[in-house]
This record gives structure tokens, sequence and C-alpha cells, in this order.
């Protein structure tokens, strides 16, 4: 099944926007799942995603800022059983 999240021609600051919004519910989850897990394996997995998110944003921002005006953004979520 694929949902089609994201579809439009955004300005640079909305398209930025939208992408911190949902990389900022991304590492919320894994704080949320740190917090209730006492397995230190997790612990680190989750930490190690969460520093890649925000490198990944980092990049992102800059990438977005170098373009001044306006940017595509498609997002598709895939199920898969």
């Amino acid at each position: 099944m694929k949902v089609n999240l994201i579809q439009g021609h955004f300005e640079s600051a909305d398209a930025i926007e939208i992408i911190t919004q949902i990389i900022h519910v991304k590492i919320k989850y894994h704080e949320n799942k740190i917090k209730t897990t006492s397995s230190e394996e997790e612990i680190k997995m989750r930490e190690n995603r969460i520093i890649k998110l925000q490198r990944d944003l980092f990049e992102i921002r800059n990438f977005i800022d170098s373009k001044k005006d306006f940017i595509d953004l498609h997002a598709e979520l895939n199920l898969v059983k």
C-alpha cells in the first residue's frame, strides 16, 4: 500500500518547515523510546539514529537555502508486509 504524504511546489521556507516538522516527530519518537527501554544496545542505536536525522536535516536546510525560491517535494509512505 502506498500513501502520498507530500506532493507539491513549495516556497523554500515552507519546504524547510514541513521537513523540519517531520524529522522532529521522528526524533521525538526515538527520544520517547529511549526513555522506556533498558537495553544499552537499543539506546545506542536510537541515539545514533537521532544524530543521523539531525545531520540530514542540517544538509537538507543547506540544500534548500541554496535554492532561494521554490522547491518540489514528493514524499510517499510504502507499507510492505
